[in-house]
């Protein structure tokens, strides 16, 4: 029984990629809100790498990103839901 659960684990387990790094014209900017509102959660926090599968080069320039956007009111500090 203890194999079946391996295999299960084993199989179904797949590499997330950085879409920055698979895509190099993709480029992350403060003014994309298109782009930087994919890594924002409904509730205006900025998603983990667990969740979005970008690796730490590109979330450290997304974070940078989104919290320059916010400043600039470009992107809003809290969610649809909390307002």
């Amino acid at each position: 029984m203890a194999e079946r659960k391996q295999y299960d684990r084993e199989r179904y387990h797949r590499e997330r990629e950085c879409r920055f790094c698979t895509n190099p014209k993709m480029t992350i900017d403060y003014k994309d809100i298109e782009t930087l509102g994919r890594f924002v959660s409904d509730h205006g926090k900025i998603r983990a790498r667990r969740q979005t599968g970008t690796c730490a080069k590109h979330q450290r320039e997304l974070a940078r990103a989104i919290k320059r956007s916010r400043h600039l009111a470009l992107l809003p500090f809290t969610g649809e839901s909390l307002r």
